[in-house]
């Protein structure tokens, strides 16, 4: 099966996020899902993404590029909103991707500077109408015109995190069904 970095959303390791890690796992997946934030999690999205501005994105993205320095280069990158950065970053910087999965995010490859590697795939998960997302869906259509094979399934919504079943945006039939692409793009490139 396939090895998967996973990384968190704007509320840390949440109880629900630790779930989905090991919901991936039962599959038969190898899931690394690494604390972006030394233990602290967060009840709100704004109280979440403060943290994160006060942590600063570029140092979200390192602790993710030093959660895979032990890692296998022929893994795939997977990231909740938040956790996109260092996910897309990974998958476009460093050699070896297997894939890399975008839920609630999407960021230009300018910002990592550097184009999309050819030959890897890659899937985002997003509502059409999350408000959180109005710069991300733009992106996220140019992403899947610029990579060849790409993927973006936009679910009807205004949800952001709506596969997290312990906040108010969740969506259970979003939800299940961005598992199902999850795990069948992951036998896929596994």
């Amino acid at each position: 099966m396939t090895t998967v970095l996973l990384f968190h959303h704007a509320l840390g390791q949440t109880t629900w996020f630790l779930a989905f890690a090991e919901e991936l796992r039962e599959a038969g997946h190898t899931v690394h899902a690494p604390d972006l934030y030394d233990g602290k999690t967060f009840g709100d999205i704004d109280e979440g993404v403060a943290n994160a501005k006060q942590v600063g994105f570029g140092e979200i993205i390192r602790r993710g590029s030093a959660a895979a320095k032990e890692l296998p280069a022929d893994i795939v990158y997977a990231g909740f909103s938040l956790g996109g950065l260092p996910a897309q970053s990974l998958a476009q910087t460093r050699p070896g991707a297997r894939g890399a999965i975008l839920f609630h995010a999407a960021m230009p490859t300018s910002e990592f500077e550097s184009s999309w590697p050819e030959g890897v795939p890659l899937q985002i998960h997003m509502m059409d109408r999350d408000p959180w997302a109005e710069e991300d869906l733009p992106v996220a259509e140019a992403l899947v015109e610029e990579v060849e094979g790409a993927e973006l399934f936009l679910y009807p919504g205004s949800g952001h995190l709506f596969a997290d079943s312990s906040l108010d945006d969740f969506d259970e039939q979003a939800a299940e069904l961005l598992k199902e692409r999850t795990l069948a793009f992951l036998h896929r490139v596994g």
